[in-house]
C-alpha cells in the first residue's frame, strides 16, 4: 500500500511530480487564506477612518516659541501680529484684580495624580446625583483655581491613551498631520538638540512640537529627562508637557501651546516693537517663575533642578503669566541627596559659580539664575554683553558696583516709560542680590523668595550675627539705605506694555 502511494506521488505530470504539485496547490491556498484576510481587515480600518473626525483640515498658525540656545543676547523672531498685540481691556482688568486671586500659593500646587485623588475623595458620599453632580463641578471648580489648572483638558477627544499613565500617546502620523508633515514653514524654534514646530491636533488644539536631533544619544537624555522631570508635574507656572511619540528612532516631545513670546523677546529681542514691559508686568512674570521653581524644588518628591533658567525660557501668556519651559538639562535630586556632581551646562552669565568651578549641583544653582534673571528685567540688560565697557560687561558685579557706589537708581531699565516707586526697586534689587549671594548656603530658598517678593516689608532680615560672617556678600543695612536714596514716583498703569 505504501509502495503504490509513493509510487503515484512519484509520478510526473509536465516534467513536475505530482507531491510537488500538491505541495505547491496548498501553499497558494494558505496565501489566498491570507490576503482575503488582510483585504478584509483594511476594510475594516478604512470605515473606522470614515467614521473619525476629518484631519485634511488642520491650519498650522505659527506661535513663538523656542528650545534651549546657548548663546546670550541673540534676538529671535517675533510670534506673528496677531499672538502679540493683547487687548487693552483684558490688560485693564487683569491690572485691577485683587493681588488674592493673581497669586497662588507655593503649597496649594500639586501633581497631576494628588489632584486627581484629592478631588475624588472630596466628591465622595453624595447624598443623591443631582446634588451629587453640583457638588463635584463646584468642587472641580474650586480645586482648579486653587492648583491653577487649566479648566479643559487639551487631550479631550484624542482616541489614544498613553501607556505611562499620564499624557497621550502620540503617534508619528499624528505629528505629521498636525504640523504638515514636519514643514519647515512651521518651525518656532531650533537648538542644539532638536527643533520646535507649531501643530493643531485633530481636536483643534494647538501645541508645540519638540522633535528631538539623534545626537550621539542625546537625544535619548533630553527625552528622558525632559518625561522625568515634569511628564507627571502640572503647574500655572509650567509649561504643560500634554505627551510624547516613540516610534523608530524618532523622540518627540508634544507641549502646551504658548505664543505670547518670552521673556528675552520682550527684553531684548523683536517683541521691544510691540512695547516696553510695564514695571508691573516684569514682576508679576518673576513672581511666576520664582512660584514655579519653588514648587519643583520643595513641593515635590524628587525635586526637580531645571539647570538652565534663564530668560528665553520664561515663555508668557496672553494675560502675562510666567511659563518655565525646557527641561531638556533638568535633574532630579532626592530628599537624602544634598547635591549631586554632574557635567557643567547651562547659558554663560546664568550659571552659578560654585556648579561652574565644581560641578556639584543642587537646587540653589537655580537660585542663582533666579536672581540673575531678575537682574536682567531690572535693568534690561544682558548677563553678559561684551559690547560694553569693560566694567559693566559682567551684569551681576556691574550692579554689585553701582549698588556699593549709591548709584542704584542708574541702574533701571532706561526704556521704562514709568520709573518704579522706591519700595518696589528696593525690593526687586534685595531679591537679586541675596540669590546672587556667592556663599549658595545663605542664599534663600524659592519659597523664602516669593514671600520677599510678596511682602510689603523689608524682605528677609537677619541677624547682626549672621551678617557679620557675610564679608562677600553686600550690608543688608547699607542695601537699605543706598537703595532707599532712589527718588522715583509710582504712577497708575493701564496696561502691561508701554506703547513707544
Amino acid at each position: 500500500m505504501g509502495g503504490s502511494l509513493s509510487t503515484e506521488l512519484s509520478k510526473k505530470y509536465d516534467g513536475v511530480k505530482l507531491w510537488v504539485l500538491i505541495g505547491i496547490s496548498v501553499a497558494a491556498f494558505i496565501v489566498l487564506i491570507l490576503g482575503i484576510l488582510s483585504v478584509w481587515i483594511m476594510f475594516l480600518r478604512r470605515r473606522s477612518r470614515k467614521s473619525s473626525p476629518d484631519n485634511s483640515n488642520c491650519r498650522i498658525p505659527v506661535v513663538s516659541k523656542e528650545i534651549r540656545v546657548d548663546k546670550v543676547g541673540n534676538g529671535s523672531a517675533a510670534p506673528p501680529e496677531n499672538a502679540i498685540k493683547p487687548s487693552s481691556e483684558k490688560l485693564i482688568a487683569l491690572l485691577g484684580r485683587s493681588k488674592s486671586s493673581d497669586v497662588e500659593d507655593v503649597s496649594q500646587s500639586s501633581s497631576t495624580f494628588h489632584h486627581d485623588s484629592r478631588a475624588y475623595s472630596s466628591q465622595s458620599g453624595e447624598e443623591s446625583s443631582t446634588t451629587g453632580n453640583a457638588r463635584k463641578q463646584a468642587a472641580a471648580q474650586q480645586q482648579q483655581q486653587q492648583y491653577g489648572l487649566a479648566m479643559a483638558s487639551p487631550l479631550i477627544g484624542l482616541p489614544e491613551v498613553s501607556h505611562l499613565g499620564w499624557g497621550h500617546w502620540f503617534t508619528l502620523r499624528d505629528l505629521e498631520i498636525a504640523t504638515d508633515r514636519f514643514s519647515p514653514r512651521h518651525v518656532i524654534g531650533e537648538g542644539g538638540y532638536g527643533v520646535v514646530y507649531h501643530g493643531r491636533l485633530v481636536n483643534g488644539t494647538d501645541v508645540a512640537v519638540k522633535k528631538l536631533l539623534n545626537n550621539l544619544g542625546q537625544a535619548e537624555k533630553e527625552f528622558r529627562g525632559e518625561v522625568e522631570a515634569i511628564g507627571h508635574v502640572r503647574h500655572k507656572n509650567l509649561v504643560r508637557l500634554l505627551g510624547y511619540c516613540i516610534e523608530g528612532v524618532h523622540r518627540m516631545l508634544v507641549y502646551e501651546y504658548v505664543n505670547n513670546g518670552n521673556l528675552e523677546q520682550w527684553l531684548h529681542g523683536a517683541l521691544r516693537q510691540h512695547g516696553t514691559l510695564i514695571w508691573e508686568a516684569r514682576m508679576k512674570i518673576l513672581l511666576g517663575t520664582a512660584k514655579a521653581l519653588a514648587y519643583l524644588h520643595e513641593a515635590i518628591e524628587p525635586k526637580v533642578v531645571h539647570r538652565d533658567i534663564k530668560s528665553s525660557n520664561i515663555l508668557i501668556d496672553h494675560e502675562f503669566n510666567a511659563k518655565v519651559s525646557d527641561f531638556g538639562l533638568a535633574k532630579l535630586l532626592g530628599s537624602h541627596e544634598t547635591h549631586i556632581t554632574t557635567r557643567v551646562m547651562g547659558t554663560f552669565g546664568y550659571v552659578a559659580p560654585e556648579y561652574a568651578n565644581t560641578g556639584l549641583l543642587n537646587e540653589r544653582s537655580d537660585i542663582y539664575s533666579f536672581g540673575v534673571l531678575v537682574l536682567e528685567a531690572v535693568t534690561g540688560r544682558d548677563p553678559v554683553d561684551y559690547g560694553r565697557p569693560t566694567n559693566e560687561v559682567n551684569l551681576v558685579e556691574w550692579l554689585k558696583m553701582m549698588v556699593g557706589n549709591r548709584r542704584a537708581e542708574e541702574v533701571v531699565d532706561p526704556n521704562l516709560g514709568v520709573k518704579p516707586s522706591t519700595r518696589a526697586l528696593k525690593r526687586a534689587l534685595l531679591v537679586a542680590l541675596r540669590c546672587v549671594d556667592p556663599d549658595s548656603e545663605k542664599r534663600p530658598r524659592m519659597s523664602q523668595v516669593v514671600r520677599m517678593m510678596e511682602t510689603d516689608e523689608f524682605p528677609y532680615r537677619e541677624d547682626r550675627r549672621s551678617r557679620r560672617s557675610r564679608p562677600a556678600s553686600l550690608d543688608t543695612d547699607s542695601m537699605k539705605e543706598i537703595v532707599g536714596s532712589v527718588e522715583t514716583e509710582q504712577s497708575p498703569q493701564y496696561g502691561m506694555i508701554h506703547s513707544k
